[in-house]
């Protein structure tokens, strides 16, 4: 599955060029070691965020989300997978973006921010 994800990667910026941004959540560390480093043996640089936010917060969100409901058992189930992925790799791997206290375009401009900078 790796595989493909690069060579999708690989695909996407042959046609367009420039930076290509991968909105995906990975939460098995094996998983995350075999996409970055087949995006580094093609030479596609990988600026690496991870939008955080505290369960109590992530919770509230997915209680309000009008789209989705509440009762979004996908989401549900990744909580606790994500809060043992950030305790133990995830956040070492990455720019974290404490997202607790942001608008979804307050987060956005902080990665923009740390992109540009």
């Amino acid at each position: 599955m790796a595989a493909l994800v690069v060579e999708t990667a690989r695909h996407i910026l042959d046609y367009t060029g420039g930076t290509l941004v991968m909105p995906m959540t990975v939460l098995v560390e094996q998983y995350w070691r075999e996409i970055s480093s087949g995006l580094a043996r093609h030479d596609i640089p990988v600026r690496h965020f991870v939008l955080h936010a505290d369960q109590d917060t992530l919770r509230a969100r997915i209680a309000g989300d009008t789209v989705l409901g509440p009762d979004s058992p996908f989401r549900l189930r990744y909580l606790e997978p994500y809060a043992e992925a950030a305790r133990t790799w995830l956040h070492a791997e990455a720019e974290v973006i404490d997202t607790t206290h942001l608008t979804p375009a307050q987060a956005a401009e902080q990665i923009v921010g740390a992109v540009k900078s």
